[in-house]
């Protein structure tokens, strides 16, 4: 099984495992350095575009991400070439890490908008209504706060409270970081689904085939529900799932266009 591995998938599963080792068990430093911080961090360096893809939350992160690169890396580098396949995994887990920081840029606007608002006119209820919506990011002692806040809403001191949790948890938005080779990994789905659309798959859970346009198109459709819902308490990072597959599939649109034109 091992012996079908190709050049650039090798090296790419030996980087990818390497450096989880590393960073790990030897220098756990490297995340604050290599992960990917939004642009207003004290932590974000332009190289993170780049580094984050190699860098992975634990050991099943790692595995999923690998093990999917593992199954349908080989034969599109056999079919594209090694030159094409490390394009296609670079720019699609670049592109992904630029676009999933304009999507953390839109929401923190949003954040910053609402904070705007309490600052001109604050009151109870719009506290309230952040700490619901984003009750996750809190302590459990802030609805004390917000019993106490809601009885005394003309205390200054409450007031400068209320506002240092909205700073507060502006500052830990911008601080969340993001690692993986998903997006990179979803341009390679995408690209094995739209060169070999009806090669069948067997999957483990439910042992049946499917074929690989079918089973990326429920994967797509999957992440495309979830950052639609975009459910506050789940730390995965959808958009950048949905952007790689977009990636994926304008180059692999332009590859197969070119073909057409020089042949």
């Amino acid at each position: 099984m091992f012996r079908n591995l190709t050049p650039v998938v090798k090296n790419l599963l030996l980087i990818n495992i390497a450096m989880f080792v590393v960073a790990n068990y030897f220098m756990p430093q490297l995340e604050s350095i290599f992960a990917l911080y939004f642009i207003q961090s004290k932590r974000f360096l332009p190289t993170q575009f780049v580094t984050y893809m190699f860098m992975h939350a634990n050991f099943w992160h790692l595995f999923s991400n690998m093990f999917g690169l593992f199954v349908f890396g080989p034969l599109l580098e056999q079919y594209l070439g090694p030159k094409k396949i490390l394009i296609l995994w670079m720019v699609c887990g670049v592109g992904s890490g630029l676009l999933y920081s304009g999507y953390n840029a839109y929401k923190i606007n949003q954040l910053d908008n609402t904070i705007a608002t309490f600052y001109d006119n604050p009151s109870p209820e719009k506290f309230n209504n952040f700490v619901s919506k984003n009750r996750h990011m809190f302590k459990p002692g802030v609805f004390d706060f917000v019993d106490e806040y809601s009885k005394n809403p003309e205390s200054a001191e409450l007031i400068q409270r209320a506002k240092e949790n909205f700073m507060g948890i502006r500052n830990l938005q911008i601080n969340i970081p993001m690692v993986g080779a998903s997006g990179a990994l979803f341009g390679i789905l995408i690209a094995f689904a739209m060169f070999f659309p009806n090669t069948e798959l067997l999957l483990l859970f439910p042992p049946m085939p499917v074929k690989a346009k079918y089973l990326i198109l429920f994967y797509g459709l999957y992440t495309i529900y979830n950052v639609v819902i975009n459910n506050p308490t789940d730390n995965v990072a959808h958009f950048a799932h949905l952007s790689g597959l977009i990636i994926g599939a304008g180059l692999v649109y332009y590859w197969k266009k070119s073909r057409k034109d020089f042949y």
